[in-house]
């Protein structure tokens, strides 16, 4: 399904712009508007979903959590020192500034919402994956206003505007969901024992929403004025940035043994670090850093929805 999805949002992008004539492309601004109210609301819809299986008591910390932490949030902050120390150093190389600006998304860049779908999909703890999310969220909301003025200073930007900008970003998203799971756990158990009838409902709800993903990110590979070489590097360090988490999530999750009821911690943590929130990249390359950085959310978006693919079909496979 993922491929399909993948492949699809891909072609009914090149077709739109293409093939299908002039009258048509009058529609992309309200096109793309309905994308961008279409998209939140499946994730909404997706995270609501994934909330009704969680025991509010089950939302608690790990010790691996911290690790992972750890590895994002000192990774980026090394990141930054680095591409300040080098901006003044050298002010001129602009395309380095994109690439090392790049990376700093790709390793600060939360957990994406969809990673619970994907996690319950092999066997991991759901309920380890969205306290992480949380965690990180909020850890993003700090870091961020504090290290991206010394890689790209900005008069206005203030440490609390930033701040500020970041939580409304991440607040409906993610908080409103939760608590509208839990209400209607609490106050409509009919409706919530129906909702937990339909296993498979966010997973499908989340193909639709990586369609229209990979529709916005070959879209902006499209019309990038990047040139094919700068493309390249972004494209060469968002593969190498996923394969470094992906591999170091494993490796600090299956240090932390089995959870009983679910596979070992090496599946959850995986997807903690490694499947990310690129919409939300995205966003921070054209809010914080440079635009040209933004086009790394939609690299990244390929890569590790590629290799979710393949995790699902091997595990679906085993099983």
């Amino acid at each position: 399904m993922l491929p399909i999805a993948m492949m699809g949002g891909a072609a009914a992008y090149l077709v739109y712009h293409f093939l299908l004539p002039d009258v048509v492309h009058e529609a992309g601004p309200l096109l793309e508007k309905a994308v961008s109210v279409i998209q939140p609301l499946l994730i909404f819809t997706m995270l609501f979903l994934t909330f009704c299986r969680i025991e509010p008591r089950e939302l608690k910390p790990h010790r691996w959590h911290w690790w992972l932490l750890l590895i994002q949030g000192g990774t980026f902050v090394l990141l930054g020192i680095a591409a300040a120390l080098i901006l003044n150093r050298f002010p001129g190389h602009s395309d380095w500034t994109v690439l090392i600006e790049s990376a700093m998304l790709c390793f600060i860049c939360p957990t994406a919402t969809a990673a619970a779908v994907v996690t319950r999909k092999l066997g991991g703890d759901v309920a380890s994956i969205t306290t992480y999310t949380i965690i990180i969220n909020v850890l993003v909301s700090l870091l961020v206003p504090a290290i991206v003025p010394l890689v790209h200073p900005a008069a206005d930007m203030t440490f609390f505007h930033a701040f500020s900008l970041i939580l409304a970003k991440v607040f409906p998203l993610l908080i409103m969901p939760c608590f509208a799971a839990w209400l209607v756990r609490y106050l409509l158990p009919a409706f919530h024992r129906r909702i937990l009838s339909y296993p498979d409902l966010a997973f499908r709800i989340w193909s639709v929403s990586l369609a229209l993903a990979i529709a916005v990110t070959v879209k902006a590979i499209v019309h990038s004025s990047l040139s094919v070489l700068l493309l390249a590097g972004i494209s060469a360090i968002s593969l190498l940035c996923c394969i470094i988490q992906f591999w170091a999530g494993r490796k600090i999750g299956h240090s932390y043994g089995h959870i009983p009821g679910h596979s070992d911690n090496s599946v959850t943590a995986g997807q903690a670090i490694g499947q990310k929130n690129t919409v939300f990249a995205i966003w921070m390359g054209y809010t914080f850093l440079s635009p040209e950085t933004s086009i790394v959310g939609g690299f990244y978006s390929i890569w590790h929805n590629l290799y979710n693919s393949w995790q699902i079909h091997r595990h679906d496979s085993a099983s």
